[in-house]
């Protein structure tokens, strides 16, 4: 199973998407990338996955170009603007999807604010993407 999971700055909610997916099954070729890149992953989203027990500290955000030839399971978008924008694929994909959410980086506020709104954008991930694994993936 190869999964490619997309957003905007591939800094956030497509990271913690990829993390989650792979803690759930490691068997399972998940990817992230970004339709356009940020320069790293946010902090705050590797602190809060951290609070959960998965470390996303080491990845990085990457261009879909990058995976524009490579054969796809599932396609899955998780910012409107990456849905809007998603390039089309060479390789083959055999399901695109779309499970949205909102931008914890746009959050403002007091520093608890803000991760209070990181807190619950990584626990909704988690909740749709679960739903998504044991739905289209272990079944």
């Amino acid at each position: 199973m190869r999964i490619l999971i997309l957003c905007t700055g591939n800094s956030c909610r497509s990271q913690m998407a990829e993390g989650f997916l792979k803690s759930l099954d490691n068997s399972m070729t998940v990817y992230s990338a970004g339709t356009n890149p940020s320069d790293a992953v946010h902090p705050k989203a590797v602190k809060v996955m951290k609070e959960k027990g998965i470390d996303i500290s080491s990845g990085y955000p990457k261009t879909v170009d990058s995976f524009i030839d490579i054969p796809f399971d599932y396609v899955i978008t998780v910012c409107d603007n990456a849905k809007e924008t998603c390039p089309v694929f060479t390789g083959e994909v055999k399901q695109q999807l779309h499970i949205g959410f909102d931008d914890p980086a746009e959050a403002t506020g007091t520093e608890e604010e803000v991760f209070s709104e990181f807190r619950r954008v990584r626990d909704e991930i988690f909740r749709d993407f679960k739903k998504f694994y044991e739905e289209k993936v272990k079944s």
